[in-house]
């Protein structure tokens, strides 16, 4: 691959308020300029003549080893509670392979989608499973990847939801924390790898957990992230176990804050969201999950209106029952659309929160998530000349009328998907994997 490499021809669309038909040199893993016309010199030019051309979309909230579990039957037509109850024993047959398979599907499947950058939440270890498993498949595919050490500690037994068997001691859970963080948290600029810390939920693991992950986590200067106020459900049990509604518990424990994200927030109350809005605390929203689990419409354009960090998630492949973040774009917007109104969000507001949103909540807004001199070179191309895009006026509306697979996908300045393909793991060997683990499962 040659040092530098030009992307021309493209109409781009920067996020920063900018976009036209720009060409963008790419050195050293950067974006080095930004512009029409710019020479081309010793780069390898990458032609995209009728492409539109966004920063790398970015996934908030996932949870990669559901990607073994999706459409199946008794879980499909449940709410959250009924749903995790149908789940939880099939987790429980995981291991280290499962995780690993999983990881490499779920994300070679954002890939294509035109995702650069994920987070995972991973909070049951069954069978000598570890975080581990899910980085190194991570790694081969050359995403950025940002893991959390979820955990679930209140069993049945002790009024939570998850099964005992998918528990863990709560020292035991902390020791790990270290562990992992020690081991592959890389608070560089450019880094690939950033771990956090993530109990379940408030209904799968104790107050104390929560507050003493709150307080692990900025010791170690890594971020916080959990499930909050998904549903009604949700709200129910953190009043009647907790005495309060989820952002007030949110506060007492310390997950308020620049450093924290919360998945869901469906039923946050005004109150909830003018705390999130003034701590700086990020919201991942999953809008095809809420559907599909029907939960409910979140309050995005309140929260955006407020000053709430949002970001995108596609939720686990379990209840969603896939993994584009293109296609959770365009849900956000039909969303907030259908309840608040036609002119609630733009294909360019949604494309905002997809890109720079997700970077701001990941706490990467400072690198990641524009097209601009000094980004990291993590790009989506996207070929606008082909039947999803044929007669569209307007090439910034993507999340109208555009392809649903990445033409090709570049991060830190290498090329993850190329003319459609990916090109970094043998994708028919990966899916061949994914089905006879789903079929041992389901054994």
């Amino acid at each position: 691959m040659a040092s530098e490499r030009l992307i021309r021809g493209a109409h781009v669309l920067t996020m920063d308020g900018a976009e036209g038909g720009f060409d963008i040199l790419i050195r050293a893993g950067t974006i080095a300029a930004v512009g029409p016309s710019l020479p081309a010199g010793d780069a390898e030019v990458i032609e995209a003549a009728g492409c539109t051309v966004t920063p790398g979309l970015v996934n908030t909230h996932h949870h990669l080893y559901q990607s073994l579990t999706r459409a199946v039957p008794g879980g499909q037509d449940a709410l959250l509670f009924g749903w995790l109850k149908t789940l939880y024993p099939i987790w429980a047959r995981f291991g280290p392979e499962e995780m690993f398979v999983s990881a490499q599907l779920g994300l070679a499947e954002l890939a294509l989608s035109g995702c650069s950058m994920s987070a995972d939440h991973l909070y049951l270890y069954p069978n000598g499973a570890r975080l581990d498993d899910t980085i190194a498949g991570a790694q081969e595919l050359g995403l950025r990847f940002h893991p959390t050490r979820g955990a679930m500690s209140i069993g049945e037994s002790d009024g939570g939801l998850p099964p005992d068997a998918l528990v863990e001691d709560e020292a035991a859970i902390l020791e790990d924390c270290i562990r992992v963080v020690d081991a592959f948290h890389d608070p560089s600029p450019g880094a690939m790898v950033r771990v956090g810390l993530a109990p379940c939920s408030p209904f799968s693991v104790s107050r104390d957990l929560m507050r003493d992950a709150a307080l692990l986590a900025r010791d170690k200067g890594v971020m916080l992230h959990t499930h909050l106020a998904e549903n009604d459900e949700d709200i129910a049990y953190c009043q009647a176990r907790f005495g309060c509604r989820p952002g007030q518990y949110a506060q007492d424990l310390g997950w308020t804050g620049e450093d924290v994200w919360h998945a869901h927030c469906v039923k946050l109350d005004p109150a909830e969201i003018d705390l999130f809005a003034a701590s700086r605390t990020g919201v991942a929203h999953c809008p095809c999950s809420n559907c599909r689990l029907g939960s409910g419409i979140a309050p995005v354009r309140a929260m955006r209106d407020a000053g709430v960090k949002v970001g995108l998630g596609v939720d686990g492949s379990a209840s969603n029952d896939q993994g584009s973040l293109i296609d959770e774009a365009r849900q956000a917007l039909l969303l907030q659309r259908v309840s608040r109104g036609a002119d609630a969000m733009s294909a360019r507001e949604a494309l905002w929160i997809a890109t720079r949103g997700g970077a701001e909540v990941l706490g990467r807004g400072a690198e990641l998530g524009r097209i601009a001199p000094g980004y990291r070179a993590d790009i989506a191309i996207w070929d606008t000349s082909g039947i999803h895009s044929a007669g569209s006026w307007d090439p910034a509306a993507l999340v109208l009328a555009g392809p649903r697979r990445v033409r090709d996908l570049i991060v830190e300045g290498r090329d993850i998907v190329r003319d459609g393909d990916l090109m970094t793991g043998d994708l028919p060997g990966i899916v061949s994997k994914a089905r006879n683990l789903a079929l041992n499962l389901a054994r």
